[in-house]
């Protein structure tokens, strides 16, 4: 299993990168995680943020590869447990799908990002920093395959 990280934004401060690179090293090789960041769209004094998200979502759909299950992160989307993410991996796992989870930008995701998701997943309703959603994942990621390894990294 292959899951590819795609989200809008780069130079991310070094915490940022410190903390999905811990959590992504933790993960074993047949459950690789990958980043790919998406450079932000143009965005200026009277421009409509809609231009640099529909210029976002055409980048990150370029980088969704073949036949990969998609799941956008969105607040509006269903909000999995910790125990529902292990499940949701598990069959990933099992039907050896490689999975791009995609992350807008600060105007939120391309509405044609959105309709091609396979799922909508929410983290949570709070609004996240892009940058911290990418260490969320990362560390929600990992936790997920220790308990489906019995691993005691989640006490939950």
């Amino acid at each position: 299993m292959r899951i590819k990280l795609i989200a809008v934004g780069e130079r991310m401060p070094a915490w940022v990168a410190q903390g999905f690179e811990e959590y992504a090293r933790r993960l074993p090789r047949d459950c690789r995680l990958e980043l790919c960041e998406i450079a932000a769209g143009r965005r200026g004094k009277g421009q409509a943020p809609g231009r640099a998200v529909a210029e976002e979502g055409r980048r990150m759909q370029a980088a969704v590869p073949e036949r990969a299950r998609v799941i956008a992160l969105d607040v509006a989307g269903q909000p999995w447990s910790t125990e529902e993410l292990a499940e949701q991996m598990a069959r990933w796992r099992r039907l050896g799908e490689t999975v791009a989870l995609l992350v807008g930008g600060p105007d939120g995701l391309d509405p044609a990002c959105l309709q091609r998701a396979d799922q909508h997943w929410s983290l949570s309703r709070l609004t996240l920093p892009h940058p911290l959603v990418r260490v969320v994942l990362a560390e929600q990621l990992y936790r997920a395959w220790s308990l489906l390894q019995g691993h005691p990294y989640h006490r939950a």
